[in-house]
This record gives structure tokens, C-alpha cells and sequence, in this order.
């Protein structure tokens, strides 16, 4: 395997492009799926008070992104950019890694994304995500 500081992380710009093309293209799939529910709402519009709903999306969410990271290691958007999610040992995650990485990513956005804007004074350039879960990007080879 390469050594870990022969590859480089990829910088603040370069994952800010992979999160905005995954976001737009798990927003369609979050509309597909907010659709197919829609029958049993008796279709109607989902309310605050429907609190299954926000945990359906957040469960296609993870599915999304855990399936890409498992099989592969790359989201479209991933693979768009040439790079791949693997563990700290360059070897495929599994969905328990993929798990804690969608989870902690969760948290490094919902805290005003200060856990991915980590990657600009961090010296591997790793996120919060990345460092907690134990696995991180790579560029394709």
C-alpha cells in the first residue's frame, strides 16, 4: 500500500464541489422518496408534527451515501472528482464506518459546518468526519 503522506487530502475547494453535486443529486432522490411516501400520508404535505418523516429522509440519506462509501468508495460526486473514501489503512469502509462517518458529518454541518471548514487549519487537511470516523479521501489512482 502507499504510504499515508505520499497521497495528499484534498483541499477546502476540491470537497466543496463533491458536497455541492452529491447535495444536488441527493435532493432529487429526497423528492423521489418524499413522493413515493406521499400515499401513505393520505397525500398530504408532511407537518412538524409528523416526526417519522424527517427520520425516513434522514435514513435514505445515509443509504445514499453508505452504499456509494461500501460499494466502491465513491458518490457520483466522488468519483467526478477522482476521489474515493477509505479507511485509515486504504482499505474499502464498511457500513459500520460508513455509519459514523454520515453521522459525525451530520454534526460537522449542523454545527454551522465548522467541522468541514476544519480542513483549512487542520495539517492533513482532514475534517472532523474524516478524524472521528477513521477514514477519510484519497485521490484515485
Amino acid at each position: 500500500m502507499p504510504d499515508d503522506h505520499a497521497l495528499p487530502s484534498p483541499g477546502f475547494f476540491r470537497r466543496f464541489v463533491v458536497v455541492f453535486y452529491d447535495a444536488l443529486l441527493l435532493l432529487a432522490i429526497l423528492f423521489f422518496a418524499t413522493a413515493a411516501a406521499l400515499p401513505f400520508n393520505e397525500g398530504e404535505a408532511f407537518t412538524n408534527s409528523n416526526i417519522l418523516y424527517p427520520g425516513y429522509l434522514l435514513g435514505i440519506s445515509f443509504l445514499y451515501f453508505g452504499w456509494f462509501w461500501t460499494h466502491g468508495g465513491q458518490t457520483p460526486g466522488l468519483k467526478t472528482w477522482k476521489l474515493r473514501v477509505l479507511d485509515s489503512d486504504q482499505r474499502p469502509i464498511t457500513w459500520k464506518q460508513a455509519f459514523f462517518r454520515f453521522i459525525f458529518g451530520f454534526f460537522s454541518w449542523a454545527l454551522l459546518g465548522v467541522g468541514f471548514l476544519w480542513i483549512m487549519i487542520d495539517k492533513k487537511k482532514l475534517s472532523w468526519h474524516d478524524r472521528l470516523s477513521k477514514t477519510r479521501l484519497y485521490p484515485t489512482i
